[in-house]
């Protein structure tokens, strides 16, 4: 009888260490989800914004090497923007593709758009950093747009981002575009890559002036001339493989005035073209990242570890929560 009570009690003490971290688990999951709704709330949006077709030169700067494939569409949505003082720098990094012609043809038909084309990538830089660097170098405009080859944009898209930038007297804004996917499987993916880096990252918090954390992404890095020029340029960043986010990062480090807002309905952008791809792009940058700290990987291991995976596990292995 003794026994039976005995193994009864530890049973019971088992069951009662697992519903504490199930709770504690799904306390922190709850604390985390009303975090990243609120942060995202309090976002501005583009399309909330006024528009104006007339205000300081804007230089559009787009990097690409071997884009052929959305290159012309992007550039042609580009091109029909109703703000209307915009020059377009157009890089061709090294392509083997049809980039560069596409980029001459429409050179051709817009006295607005011209063309680089670069050869070799010096020894230091890491090529899209350089060819960024190099459309910056032959651009006049006082606001910098630095965007990819397969960006999207809307008709009224670059009118609301210059009225919004003047308006709250930016030095950096950064836009989240809608991502799009081929397949259910890649748009799984994207909605998990996008919780988990809003829970690493949070990146609401650019907003405030007073928080260290900052923000930049690829499709749509705003910045004015003069504050990219503060904080080093490209040159700053050259081996960076995140360099959309290191540019958001320096401009908050350096004191500068920065937005992040959404244009969900304003830019697009297919992410990757397939699973695979995105696992290749995640692997290069994710470690950058994590700023190239051990020590960042050896603490977010455990933590998602154990915040995803232990106390689902428990589940299943009755056996061993009851063992005697």
């Amino acid at each position: 009888m003794c026994l039976l009570i005995a193994n009864y009690e530890k049973r019971m003490r088992n069951l009662q260490m697992l519903i504490i971290l199930l709770s504690a688990s799904l306390l922190v999951w709850i604390a985390v989800l009303i975090d990243a709704a609120l942060g995202l709330k309090s976002l501005d949006r583009l399309e909330d914004s006024d528009t104006m077709t007339e205000g300081p030169l804007l230089s559009v700067i787009t990097a690409a090497r071997n884009e052929e494939a959305g290159l012309e569409e992007s550039l042609k949505t580009q091109l029909q923007q109703s703000y209307k003082r915009i020059e377009w720098i157009l890089v061709n990094d090294r392509s083997t593709d049809s980039t560069g012609s596409i980029m001459d043809r429409l050179q051709k038909s817009d006295t607005r758009v011209k063309c680089i084309d670069i050869k070799t990538l010096p020894s230091g830089w890491l090529g899209k950093n350089h060819a960024l660097y190099k459309g910056y170098l032959e651009s006049s405009g006082e606001l910098i747009l630095f965007t990819d080859a397969d960006v999207l944009f809307k008709k009224e898209a670059l009118s609301k981002a210059v009225h919004y930038f003047s308006k709250n007297d930016l030095d950096h804004l950064t836009a989240a575009p809608s991502l799009m996917g081929r397949s259910f499987w890649l748009n799984t993916f994207i909605a998990f890559f996008l919780f988990g880096f809003s829970y690493y990252k949070r990146p609401w918090l650019a907003n405030n002036q007073r928080s260290k954390t900052g923000i930049g992404i690829g499709a749509f890095n705003m910045v004015s001339r003069q504050s990219y020029e503060a904080i080093g340029t490209h040159k700053a960043i050259k081996m960076r493989p995140d360099d959309d986010l290191m540019l958001g990062m320096r401009i908050k480090q350096n004191g500068l005035k920065q937005k992040f807002a959404t244009a969900m309905d304003l830019i697009e952008v297919e992410w990757y073209e397939s699973l695979k791809e995105a696992f290749k792009g995640l692997e290069k940058n994710t470690f950058a990242g994590l700023h190239y700290r051990v020590s960042m990987v050896c603490l977010q291991l455990p933590a998602h570890s154990f915040l995803r995976c232990f106390p689902l596990s428990q589940f299943f292995q009755p056996k061993k929560l009851f063992l005697v």
